[in-house]
């Protein structure tokens, strides 16, 4: 089964500062655009609208061409994309920070796709409170949104990271390694927690829809090329659009389409569904413009960048969590406004719901 690898490397940053701003894909007009994403419940829209024509059908419209690649490793479509080899590229709005932007890329948020919203959990064995974390050790994929629920989870009841034992655990490995004695507790994301609950001594006691709005998905793109670039903004979200209101169709062509998403990420119908009802997507663009320009963003954005800075993600030697820019769509900005490499927008979302597009 194909899981979605949301998680960071501290290898993998440390690479990405060091090729530094010499990789920055060369800001020009052209016509030729790469696109990367990889398994997860709210970028399957993407592979299925290149296998039906949609990501042609608007590439056509703006006289360019988007060529569209799947990852099977989400570490390595991140990095590819901070290497300039991708024009755009799915990801989380924390990873978003800290591996491109922290590595000297400009990245902007063309669109914001969607929100954890159950997808992510913590889970113990035979206990069923929160509480009863404290003094267990926790398995979980290190300085990934795994760990930063596990931080918010015990924020919550008054605690914090010094109370449990964090051990780093693959994703690959985490259903066998629940299945052991002496794992007791863990933190991971679907399709992993549906198959983990199956287990009877399963108990989930804190999910991500308790911090809703937090774990956002993007589809992110170089800022220079989207400058120079304005019509592939508007093909993305073009594309995103389209394939939204067909997956989430209360039709046969919808069902067939989350099926056949289902089965490219490793499930059936019924799995692809129920983790469609444990995210929050936006297939409305007024409501993904509204959820953007809220007084909400920046503080969620606060809360990652300060998670980030605590677990040294920032980069070597950063002296607190200002050292990135975070710029949102009213131009305000969260940080050093003198390095904003980090940027949300609303434009073409805002295209979108205006039918302008």
């Amino acid at each position: 089964m194909q899981t979605f690898k949301r998680f960071l490397s501290i290898g993998v940053l440390s690479a990405g500062i060091a090729l530094g701003m010499s990789t920055v894909v060369q800001a020009e007009a052209k016509k030729d655009f790469k696109v990367a994403w990889s398994i997860y419940v709210g970028w399957m829209p993407w592979g299925y609208a290149a296998e039906h024509g949609i990501v042609k059908k608007w590439a056509d419209k703006y006289g360019i061409t988007i060529e569209v690649t799947q990852f099977n490793d989400y570490v390595e479509s991140m990095n590819q994309y901070t290497a300039g080899a991708f024009d755009a590229v799915t990801l989380t709005n924390m990873d978003g920070l800290s591996i491109p932007a922290a590595g000297g890329v400009d990245t902007t948020a063309v669109i914001v796709g969607d929100f954890s919203n159950g997808n992510d959990a913590l889970i113990l064995k035979d206990k069923d409170k929160l509480e009863d974390v404290k003094g267990q050790t926790v398995n979980l994929v290190e300085f990934s949104v795994s760990h930063y629920l596990l931080a918010r989870a015990l924020e919550s009841i008054g605690s914090s990271e010094r109370d449990v034992t964090v051990v780093n655990t693959s994703d690959a490995d985490m259903v066998a390694a629940y299945e052991t004695s002496d794992v007791t507790a863990v933190v991971t994301w679907n399709p992993l927690v549906s198959t983990i609950l199956e287990n009877p001594t399963a108990k989930k006691v804190f999910d991500s829809s308790q911090i809703p709005g937090e774990i956002i998905d993007l589809m992110v793109a170089n800022s220079d090329v989207l400058k120079d670039n304005p019509d592939f903004g508007k093909a993305l979200a073009g594309i995103w659009y389209d394939t939204m209101a067909v997956m989430t169709a209360d039709s046969a062509e919808g069902k067939a389409a989350r099926e056949e998403m289902g089965k490219a990420s490793g499930t059936d119908l019924a799995g692809f569904e129920a983790q469609m009802a444990a995210t929050k997507l936006f297939d409305k663009p007024a409501d993904a413009v509204a959820f953007t320009g809220s007084q909400d963003l920046p503080k969620t954005m606060d809360l990652v960048r300060s998670f980030l800075f605590e677990k040294g993600l920032l980069g070597s030697g950063a002296p607190s969590a200002d050292v990135i820019g975070i710029e949102m769509p009213d131009g305000s900005v969260l940080g050093d406004k003198a390095n904003v490499k980090f940027r949300f927008t609303t434009t073409y979302m805002d295209a979108a719901a205006k039918g302008t597009l």
